[in-house]
């Protein structure tokens, strides 16, 4: 019965992992922390467990939402009721943008397992808008009796196409393929369990020196440091920033979802590799204008130090404790002052992009609030993984940029 859960309703479980309180709909400053807070009280005997969390977007710019099963407290100590209301109330801010869901089910015991009435209600209460944009759903150390389980309920499982998204993943390395690892802070139970069945079974390491050790090119932009394109391209804007905003800002303004939506993996890799080896990518013949966008969100994730820097995190997240009257100055002396120049001058040509896909919000559907979520993560992360507030208040401050590009920017 419990793995009922693991398998068809799972999936829809985690995807109410993952709607933070990012709820901002009016434009007064005084909303752009405050609505954090008050979802970090309503929720906070639910949140404190961090069963759910969003560790920022995988290797295709989709958003990656984390459930782990030994988190789950004793049955008799949760309720589980409002661990649904917790889950769709964070889910409902992703279920327009592409994502997927990483489950590691190790941990998962007859104490904590939730009834299977719970388990039906979740099944019936999640429709089809929490499940359309799920991309991909990695169980992490499946069991047989997940498998077995999978078999006799998926005929009853209405999609075909959502049964080919679920992926077993035996091992955590596996997981690499797909999504930025070091992005994941796995619970320590689940690493002493991988580390107990890779030296039982000895898996072959899919990833060989060739792949890890082979080096940085000279040419390369993704996966390195600002300063490392800067010596090489000798300009602070670097190339592949420059090009996709140059492309999106001319063609794809009008095109709804833009930033939100993923785009094909294949294609991706080998624009990547363009980019790193030198080569101008001409994205009119690519045919599709959500692959520049993924690209420009890739490489800000794949910076060895994000845009906004490691030492404005804490900083950052502190400003909803700033008085509202005082926030945009703050934020704008943070810039001024405290942010690398060519830092801020990347950061700036990017903002000043999306406030034109804000103007344009009529036709492609994203207002500040969107895009906010999509690059929130994105130009600020911790060292360690964000718990879910944080993220919430890191989108808020992407907000405040989108929204206060002039007073923020303009010297």
């Amino acid at each position: 019965m419990m793995c009922d859960m693991l398998d068809s309703e799972s999936t829809d479980m985690y995807f109410d992992a993952v709607h933070f309180e990012l709820s901002l709909d009016t434009d007064s400053l005084n909303n752009y922390f405050q609505d954090d807070e008050e979802t970090d009280e309503e929720f906070q005997d639910i949140a404190e467990h961090k069963i759910l969390e969003v560790a920022g977007d995988d290797l295709y710019g989709r958003k990656v939402i984390v459930f782990a099963a030994c988190k789950l407290p004793p049955s008799a100590q949760i309720d589980h009721q409002r661990l649904l209301e917790y889950m769709k109330h964070v889910l409902d801010q992703y279920v327009e943008n592409d994502y997927v869901i990483v489950y590691f089910h190790f941990g998962l015991t007859s104490k904590n397992k939730p009834k299977l009435s719970w388990l039906i209600q979740i099944y019936k209460e999640l429709d089809r808008k929490y499940k359309k944009n799920l991309k991909a759903w990695y169980i992490v150390h499946p069991t047989n009796f997940i498998k077995i389980l999978w078999n006799i309920f998926k005929p009853f499982i209405r999609s075909v196409k959502f049964g080919r998204k679920i992926m077993y993943v035996n091992y955590l390395h596996e997981l690499k393929e797909h999504l930025h690892f070091d992005q994941l802070v796995v619970p320590p139970l689940v690493l002493q369990h991988d580390a107990k069945m890779v030296a039982s079974n000895k898996p072959k390491y899919p990833y060989g020196q060739d792949s890890n050790d082979a080096g940085t090119l000279p040419t390369q932009q993704y996966g390195v440091s600002l300063h490392h394109i800067k010596s090489h391209y000798g300009t602070v804007i670097p190339p592949v920033v420059q090009q996709t905003v140059d492309y999106l800002r001319q063609n794809a303004l009008d095109v709804e979802g833009i930033f939100r939506r993923s785009a094909n993996a294949v294609q991706l890799k080998a624009v990547q590799k363009k980019f790193n080896q030198g080569e101008t990518v001409n994205f009119a013949v690519e045919g599709d204008e959500h692959i520049p966008a993924v690209a420009l969100k890739i490489f800000l994730r794949d910076l060895q130090e994000p845009l906004l820097t490691f030492d404005l995190y804490q900083p950052i997240l502190r400003l909803h404790t700033v008085e509202d009257e005082r926030k945009v100055a703050e934020v704008r002396r943070m810039l001024h002052e405290e942010l690398p120049e060519d830092n801020y001058q990347i950061l700036k040509f990017i903002v000043q992009l999306l406030t034109e896909v804000v103007d344009h919000s009529a036709m492609n559907k994203m207002n500040s609030s969107n895009l906010a979520i999509v690059f929130g993560p994105n130009l600020l992360w911790p060292k360690g993984q964000a718990s879910l507030s944080s993220m919430g208040y890191l989108n808020n401050f992407a907000r405040l940029l989108i929204d206060n590009y002039s007073q923020l920017f303009d010297r």
